[in-house]
C-alpha cells in the first residue's frame, strides 16, 4: 500500500512538472513565427488604390475594424468609426472571451513598422509579440500574394488618423494559453491570373474568408461541409441569422446562374441601394452586402465559378429565427 502511494505520488509529480513545463513553454516561447520582416512599403497611388479595394470590398478590414449599426440592414459600419475599431466579438456569440476590434488607423499604427503590420496580417502576431485571436482571419491572409498585403499596408498608412481606445481582450482559460499556438508562418501565394477564373475565384474567396462564416463550426472547429452554411450568428435584438449554403446543390446556389449571383450583390451597390432601417425582430443579416457589392463584376464572376466547382452539399438552411 505504501509503495502504491509512493509511486502514485511520483507519477503525479512528473505529470505536474510536465504540465508546468508545457505551460511555461507556451507562455515564454510561443508564438514562434519569427521576427517581423524588415520591409518598407512604397506609398504609390497604385498600391493605395489596390489596398482600398481589398480592405473595403474583399478582405473587409474596414467592416470589422469599425462599429456596425444594426438598426440598418446588413449592419453597415458607422462612417466616423471606419478603421478606428470598437466592434465587439464576445461570449454571447459563442466565443471564448470578449474581443474588441482594434484601431488600425495611423493614430494607432504610427509607431508600428511596415513589417510589424505585415506580420500581424499574415501571421497573427501583434507588435508586442502577443498572439491575435483568429477571429481576425490571418490564417487566410497568410495565403495571399505579398503585393496584396503590401497594398493593404499602404492603404492603412493613407487613411485619416482617428484617436480611439478599446479595452484589452479577455480570454477564457484554456484558450488564454492555446492562443499562443494559433499564429501561423505565412505561406504566401501568387495572385492567379483572372484568365483562370476558378483559381482566381479561390484566391478571392480566401481573401474574403467566406468559409469562416459559411461553414458551420463549434468551439472553433469546423463541423460542417465547407461552404454549406448553417453557421449561427446572434444579432443584437436576440434574433438568429444563419449563413447560406454556397455549394452547387439545389439547397444552395445550384440553380443560380452567374448573372443572378452577380446581380444579388450588385443590388446593394451605391448605384442601386441606400441604407434602410430594420425594426427589431424583422429579417436582418450580418452579411455586409453593401461593402461586397462594390466588388468588381469579374471578381464576383470568378467567385461564382469557384463555388460551382465545389462538391455539392445538401443543407437546407433556415436563414432567420426572430427573437422570442
Amino acid at each position: 500500500m505504501k509503495k502504491t502511494v509512493y509511486y502514485t505520488s511520483i507519477a503525479l509529480g512528473i505529470v505536474l512538472l510536465l504540465v508546468i513545463g508545457l505551460v511555461g513553454y507556451m507562455k515564454i516561447f510561443l508564438p514562434n513565427v519569427g521576427p517581423a520582416p524588415d520591409i518598407t512599403v512604397q506609398l504609390t497611388d497604385e498600391k493605395i488604390d489596390r489596398g482600398r479595394y481589398l480592405a473595403n470590398h474583399v478582405m473587409l478590414c474596414m467592416d470589422c475594424h469599425a462599429v456596425r449599426d444594426f438598426s440598418y440592414f446588413a449592419g453597415p459600419p458607422k462612417t466616423e468609426t471606419l478603421g478606428a475599431g470598437g466592434e465587439k466579438f464576445n461570449r454571447e456569440m459563442g466565443l471564448p472571451g470578449d474581443f474588441t476590434a482594434k484601431n488600425i488607423t495611423p493614430a494607432a499604427l504610427g509607431d508600428w513598422t511596415d513589417g510589424e503590420i505585415f506580420r500581424a496580417i499574415t501571421s497573427g502576431v501583434s507588435k508586442d509579440g502577443s498572439a491575435l485571436f483568429p477571429i481576425m482571419p490571418y490564417p487566410h491572409y497568410s495565403k495571399l500574394a505579398e503585393d496584396d498585403i503590401y497594398a493593404v499596408i499602404a492603404y492603412l498608412r493613407s487613411i485619416e488618423p482617428i484617436e480611439s481606445e478599446h479595452p484589452p481582450s479577455e480570454i477564457d482559460f484554456p484558450v488564454s494559453l492555446l492562443i499562443n499556438t494559433m499564429p501561423v508562418k505565412p505561406n504566401l501565394q501568387p495572385r492567379p491570373s483572372d484568365d483562370d477564373p476558378i483559381e482566381y475565384g479561390r484566391y478571392l474567396i480566401t481573401a474574403a474568408a467566406c468559409t469562416d462564416c459559411h461553414t458551420r463550426h463549434e468551439r472553433g472547429q469546423f463541423v460542417g461541409e465547407p461552404y454549406a452554411g448553417g453557421n449561427e450568428f446572434l444579432l443584437p435584438d436576440g434574433s438568429i441569422v444563419r449563413s447560406a449554403n454556397l455549394t452547387p446543390h439545389g439547397t444552395g446556389i445550384g440553380n443560380w446562374t452567374k448573372e443572378q449571383f452577380v446581380a444579388r450583390f450588385k443590388a446593394f451597390s451605391k448605384e442601386h441601394y441606400t441604407n434602410r432601417k430594420v425594426e427589431p425582430g424583422h429579417f436582418q443579416t450580418v452579411m455586409p452586402w453593401p461593402m461586397y457589392a462594390e466588388m468588381e463584376e469579374k471578381d464576383l464572376e470568378a467567385i461564382y465559378e469557384y463555388l460551382m466547382s465545389l462538391p455539392a452539399a445538401e443543407n437546407r438552411v433556415q436563414l432567420f429565427t426572430p427573437a422570442e
